[in-house]
């Protein structure tokens, strides 16, 4: 095909579309870390000139901005805010010098003594290196602080930065510790990256899983229930089966075998795991009989990881190589206590539920398997319509003690998804310290509408756990030999993946994802029954359909399907009735004009099995 010339008016438009603005993170731009780092120490600098009383406790960069937490008698408002803004504009067009000194610890601790800050004492503390640095601004303000920054003040722009939010905070994070003020605000190095930063928050809070999890009765938190454990709804509870469901069949196909275990056990289980040595402050509390049991750490916990139960059930009978690979899956609770303070709806909980899946394999069987699981992840990921992500390989930090295992054990399963990515061609990088305790990682890392990025699926590589349980299987010599394990969930966790998808989506599911897939809408009375049958047969068909009863006019059913996001809507008036049709209107396709029941019911349904829209 000959390419068509493009028109002067197309060439036009082609140059007045807006260039993307890039807003790289703070880990992925070191301007950004000094732009940021000094504009904290500027903030807090203002905050103390203006609140005198105040204390700073420590002031790190964020990927979106930084904050500083503060020790103030009286909670700041908003319009100390714009007070403590004002004077960071008068810091920086000071153009004040950002001087960086290296003391002494003795000489540090004397300079925070002689002003007072007992906060900064404790971040001493915890400082091992040597010498201490400091940075100044001028000769007005300093605090303790590895950098790095500007030079001096006047390099920032004010109109590309914002002070945002106070939020409560405990020191230390220590909900037994002083209750403190967290400021947070961003900075970019343009006001053009600003102004995109905030189209981006406004988009983000229209489509917050929160918010519409609301409005479309999917799930709802209790205050009696308690924080980080989310109630399903009917919708809420379908779309979660609807999930389920869909990775359970995906599974059957590739031989996996669902098995079932309890929430709690004994605490010798994740002695034995390492959990309890390595997770114990995530854990929930030991459930003792009495004192004497407590002392004696024996007793029940809730269960943070499923692994532990799937090794009990591999290891109950012993196993011929003939049997490998089993594959043992469950979409297991598990419950970790995390901290009030690191909670978001449904992306951080306390209770939640993972598509777990654990195969024991041969070493030799350990590649292919991998391979299989990755692609299923895949799969499952095209048919959610995940497309924007990229591959972590989740390695130990070899400095780092809070991994169990020899080295030896730890190259092995290293080098076993470096070859998995490899032969598969993805583009991935490595996080080195991001492996779990017991074993590396494969991390499929998502990124959202808005450029968030999620971590979703997750496959790992695991000579550890078999060794500490002294598993076994019987190989073709007759020799007994341990097993590989590999952990696996497409999905992560439900709860995170559904908050995901809704703020993906805009709440906007696809039509086979969609609790109410259709949605009947009478004009009058007489025509009610016709509507109802109509329901009915579409419910023998697996068609998820209800009939709006409430008797409004047309215009407000349509609006309040729309509201509700109901992927198909069909109005139904005399003529409908008399004719046997519908009148169909589509979220995706618009108005599709009056169409024969049965065509639309043939529609439907084969929209539902091919994963498509109407």
């Amino acid at each position: 095909m000959v390419k068509q010339p493009i028109s002067p008016i197309e060439e036009k438009n082609q140059s007045e579309e807006p260039e993307k603005i890039n807003l790289p993170r703070t880990s992925e731009s070191e301007n950004l870390k000094k732009i940021r780092h000094t504009t904290s120490h500027i903030m807090a600098m203002a905050v103390q000139k203006l609140f005198p009383q105040s204390q700073v406790t420590i002031g790190p960069w964020i990927e979106n901005g930084f904050y500083y937490d503060f020790d103030n008698p009286e909670p700041f408002t908003e319009k100390d805010l714009k007070a403590i803004y004002k004077e960071m504009v008068k810091i920086i067009n000071r153009k004040l010098p950002v001087i960086r000194e290296e003391v002494s610890r003795e000489e540090a601790e004397r300079r925070i003594q002689e002003i007072n800050e007992p906060y900064k004492l404790e971040i001493l503390e915890d400082i091992k290196q040597e010498p201490i640095t400091i940075y100044h601004l001028g000769d007005e303000w300093w605090d303790l602080c590895a950098g790095p920054h500007l030079e001096n003040t006047g390099e920032l722009t004010p109109k590309a930065i914002e002070l945002e939010s106070v939020a409560g905070a405990y020191w230390r994070g220590d909900e037994k510790k002083a209750q403190l003020q967290r400021i947070y605000g961003t900075a970019w190095e343009t006001p053009e990256q600003l102004t995109e930063y905030k189209r981006r928050k406004e988009e983000a809070m229209r489509r917050d899983h929160r918010k519409l999890g609301k409005e479309l009765g999917l799930f709802i938190f209790s205050d009696l229930v308690g924080p980080g454990l989310p109630l399903w709804t009917p919708k809420g509870t379908l779309l979660r089966s609807l999930l389920e469901d869909f990775l359970k069949q995906e599974q059957l196909k590739r031989g996996y075998l669902p098995v079932v275990t309890p929430h709690i056990a004994k605490v010798d289980l994740f002695k034995t795991s390492g959990h309890w040595q390595k997770y114990k402050e995530d854990m929930f509390p030991l459930m003792a009989e009495n004192e004497e049991a407590r002392n004696q750490e024996e007793g029940f916990v809730m269960k943070p990881m499923n692994c532990p139960f799937h090794i009990q059930i591999y290891d109950n009978e012993l196993r011929s190589y003939r049997e490998l690979p089993i594959r043992l899956a469950e979409f297991g609770t598990v419950y970790r206590y995390e901290q009030s303070g690191e909670l978001g709806g449904l992306t951080r909980v306390r209770g939640f539920t993972v598509d777990d899946s654990h195969l024991f394999v041969t070493p030799e069987q350990l590649d292919q398997e991998f391979l299989n699981v990755v692609d299923l992840i895949l799969s499952v990921f095209n048919k959610l319509q995940l497309k924007n992500f990229k591959a972590r390989l989740s390695f130990r930090d070899p400095e780092s003690d809070k991994y169990i295992g020899s080295d030896d054990a730890w190259e092995k399963a290293q080098s076993a998804i470096r070859r998995a990515v490899e032969k598969l061609g993805m583009e991935h990088f490595e996080g080195i310290g991001e492996a779990a305790f017991y074993g590396p990682k494969l991390d499929f890392i998502f990124q959202d509408a808005l450029e968030r990025e999620w971590q979703l699926g997750t496959v790992q590589v695991d000579y550890n756990l078999p060794e500490r349980f002294k598993l076994e299987y019987v190989a073709e010599d007759g020799t007994r030999q341990r097993p590989v394990m590999i952990h696996r969930a497409p999905f992560g966790s439900l709860e995170r993946l559904i908050g995901i998808l809704i703020e993906e989506y805009a709440g906007d599911f696809p039509l086979w994802l969609a609790p109410v897939q259709v949605r009947l809408l009478p004009v009058a009375e007489a025509q009610l029954d016709f509507t109802q049958d109509v329901a009915a047969q579409m419910r023998l068909l697996s068609i998820r359909a209800e009939v709006d009863t409430s008797g409004d006019r047309l215009g407000k059913l349509i609006r309040n399907a729309e509201k509700q996001k109901v992927p198909v809507m069909a109005v139904v008036g005399q003529k409908e009735v008399e004719s046997n049709n519908l009148s169909i209107r589509s979220r995706a396709s618009g108005d599709l004009g009056i169409m024969p029941v049965s065509e639309v019911l043939d529609n439907i349904k084969n929209a539902i099995t091919n994963y498509s829209n109407f």
